[in-house]
């Protein structure tokens, strides 16, 4: 009874020292959190593990996690993938095609989005300046330029090959006006008019042809060949040409001396206004403007958007998570970590582990007193 008694003694002696052992060991992991000092004697093991090498811990977890735990490779493999880019991207469609309105928004609406305001009163008033600012140009031109100097070639060439035509229609003009009964009655007016101009020389005339009616009548058909003559049509062409020569050496002030461009400009104005009509435009869809907006956003703009960033991510990843400096983020956060608060992190995630190691060095304990004490009994003996 006296051996089995000793025995079991010296086994829960054992079991409490390794138990109690191990509890301490867990508990100086973390604690004290600070130094103790008795006098200017620091307290051997104080202060605890962690707290005691916690820069170096933070220091060695900032290496952990851009080494292992957040490396580029791994948000490359994770985020930027294809797989990812296609989600996101049909994503983005769906809420393009469904939130944003191109069909029934008003433009409007999208200015007020945009903050963007009296986008009326700026058209017009951009129209207005442009009209202006060329008008301006327009009639400094005029002020210092000939016909020649200001009117395009293409313009001018078009005038000459005109001319023959104009003559061509001026003659058939005349001829027609000889023929007509109003020409008849012209050319006799003319002719009574240039008789009594004459006074007895033009009585004597009369007396030899007889009446005015009957020189008329022969002068007409002579004034008609006249017209349809080859050289008349060469000769009046010729005259306007000379003319036109003259007209574009003369400066186009002179052309147009005492004219007012001013209501000119203004109904300019009034008709670019009226066509653009602003607020009627601003009032429809976009789609309106641009029937194909939702299929050139969704086949054109957004693929080719999302493959620029994509591509920018990829080739810009390593250069950021230089320059976000991630684990020195990590070692300021740990190094700024109350020590309480990690103590109760990890016990809280370990405390099933840290009991079963308190357990275990009970249990190594009773060991080590079961056969202490029968290592004693055998020596006593």
């Amino acid at each position: 009874m006296e051996i089995v008694t000793t025995i079991v003694f010296m086994a829960l002696i054992g079991a409490v020292i390794g138990a109690f052992t191990n509890h301490i060991a867990i508990k100086m992991l973390f604690r004290p959190y600070e130094a103790k000092y008795i006098g200017k004697w620091r307290v051997p093991f104080t202060p605890g593990l962690i707290p005691k090498r916690r820069e170096e811990l933070a220091s060695q977890l900032g290496k952990l996690v851009i080494h292992y735990l957040l490396t580029p490779e791994l948000i490359e493999k994770r985020y930027l993938n294809k797989e990812v880019q296609g989600r996101i991207q049909r994503v983005v469609e769906e809420q393009i095609t469904s939130g944003l309105g191109f069909e029934t928004t008003p433009i409007s609406k999208w200015l007020e989005r945009a903050e963007l305001k009296n986008v009326t009163g700026s058209v017009k008033d951009l129209i207005d300046s442009q009209v202006d600012f060329q008008a301006l140009k327009i009639t400094d031109k005029l002020q210092t330029g000939t016909v020649q100097t200001v009117l395009p070639v293409a313009w001018q060439l078009k005038v000459e090959a005109k001319l023959p035509e104009l003559t061509s229609a001026i003659l058939q003009k005349g001829t027609d006006f000889i023929e007509s009964p109003e020409g008849n009655r012209t050319l006799k007016q003319l002719v009574d008019d240039f008789l009594a101009s004459k006074g007895t020389f033009g009585n004597m005339i009369l007396m030899m042809v007889g009446d005015s009616n009957t020189l008329a009548n022969k002068l007409q058909p002579e004034i008609k060949k006249f017209l349809d003559a080859p050289s008349t049509q060469t000769l009046i062409t010729n005259l306007l040409v000379q003319e036109w020569d003259k007209i574009k050496e003369r400066p186009l002030v002179e052309l147009l001396n005492g004219f007012d461009a001013a209501p000119v400009v203004e109904q300019i104005k009034a008709y670019i206004h009226k066509q653009v009509a602003i607020e009627e435009q601003l009032e429809k869809p976009v789609t309106h403007l641009f029937p194909t907006i939702g299929a050139v956003v969704s086949d054109s703009i957004l693929p080719k958007a999302f493959d620029y960033t994509f591509k920018r991510l990829h080739a810009e990843l390593p250069a950021l998570f230089e320059k976000l400096k991630l684990d020195q983020v990590v070692k300021e956060q740990v190094n700024t970590f109350p020590v309480s608060r990690l103590e109760e992190l990890v016990l809280g995630l370990s405390r099933r582990e840290f009991k079963m190691i308190t357990i275990l060095g009970g249990v190594l304990g009773g060991l080590i007193g079961v056969i202490q004490g029968i290592i004693a009994l055998v020596i006593n003996s």
